[in-house]
């Protein structure tokens, strides 16, 4: 009955706040690593899992115009786009250190002799795929270290909806504890997205990334005149000062053919560390990491977050791409948080 009653507040929430009849959600297995998403027969995006990843995502992503509002590299690079962070795929949820082990940095370019420092999210089954208004995907994964033990048991449900210009993506993620497990505080996390080349904020400098191993990661100057993103906050912060600042949102938006696309991340009364600090990069990486606040505080704040074995902590996002002739409004962004901070399982 809970969960029932869950469904059934999110979809009176999303007709509220659309104010249409929103579209049917479809999924179709495509392989048996592979669910694609579809709105009325068109893409929305593909829950992709194969074991040759270290974690699982949504992959790509496109606005209801059409466009792919997620870069292709490393599975399907396109003309154009920047190569760094092989990592960054999609829309996906990890962290830098967890028991020591890096979940977030994680790829095909990490040494072998360096890949016991890092783990990996591994897909255990989709448990349910529910067509309709919303459409509900749910899977369950475990967090391991390179020798199978497993650190956290993680539930996800997806929830998506769709109407006139805008598609809604809700994460509602349950990760339990299967020893006692720690996440100091760390800059690389948890909700992940890399946008589209379009998407980025226009740089002129190449800039320079140290991770917490010192490797040293280089993005090239992006100043071509189809870069046109720029981020602004809930609390006003825009462009580049929106980066590790705390916010119940963060938008980010740009022109991509010929509309304007905006996505914004919403964060979770619910969840650790609300309001979020935003991992909000220039070159195309958008998180939100409640866990980082040591880092991003300069040192004023620290979390320190754990979980004793068999204990679990939830976490929600609901990611929001509408596409159109001008960006969402600031009042429009406020009302899906208002009523997504009136959701819960």
């Amino acid at each position: 009955m809970k969960k029932i009653f869950f469904l059934s507040l999110l979809i009176n929430c999303r007709f509220n706040t659309l104010s249409a009849q929103n579209s049917q959600i479809e999924f179709v297995k495509q392989s048996d690593h592979e669910i694609q998403v579809l709105v009325n027969k068109k893409a929305f995006t593909t829950f992709f899992y194969p074991d040759t990843l270290p974690k699982p995502v949504l992959f790509p992503i496109y606005a209801e115009d059409g466009e792919i509002i997620t870069r292709g590299f490393p599975l399907e690079p396109r003309a154009n786009e920047p190569t760094d962070h092989p990592h960054h795929i999609g829309l996906w949820l990890n962290y830098e250190n967890v028991n020591g082990l890096d979940f977030w940095n994680n790829s095909y370019a990490i040494p072998a002799e360096k890949k016991k420092l890092y783990g990996s999210i591994k897909t255990s089954g989709v448990v349910e795929t529910k067509s309709g208004d919303p459409g509900k995907l749910s899977y369950n994964a475990s967090w391991v270290d390179q020798q199978g033990n497993i650190l956290l048991q993680e539930s996800t449900s997806y929830f998506f909806v769709a109407t006139n210009n805008t598609r809604i993506i809700d994460r509602v993620t349950t990760l339990t504890a299967q020893q006692n497990v720690s996440f100091p505080d760390a800059k690389d996390g948890m909700l992940g997205l890399r946008v589209a080349h379009e998407l980025e904020l226009p740089s002129k400098e190449e800039r320079i990334f140290t991770d917490n191993k010192g490797n040293i990661t280089k993005v090239k100057p992006n100043s071509d005149t189809h870069v046109s993103g720029n981020y602004i906050t809930s609390k006003g912060k825009t462009g580049d000062a929106a980066w590790g600042t705390r916010a119940r949102w963060c938008m980010l938006y740009g022109m991509k053919g010929n509309d304007t696309i905006s996505i914004a991340i919403i964060d979770h009364p619910d969840n650790v560390g609300y309001p979020t600090y935003w991992h909000a990069r220039g070159y195309g990486l958008f998180a939100a990491n409640p866990l980082g606040q040591k880092i991003f505080s300069d040192g004023k704040e620290e979390l320190n977050f754990k979980l004793a074995k068999g204990q679990s902590v939830i976490f929600r996002y609901r990611i929001v791409i509408n596409s159109g002739k001008q960006r969402l409004t600031n009042d429009e962004v406020n009302k899906l948080a208002n009523e997504f901070a009136n959701l819960r399982e």
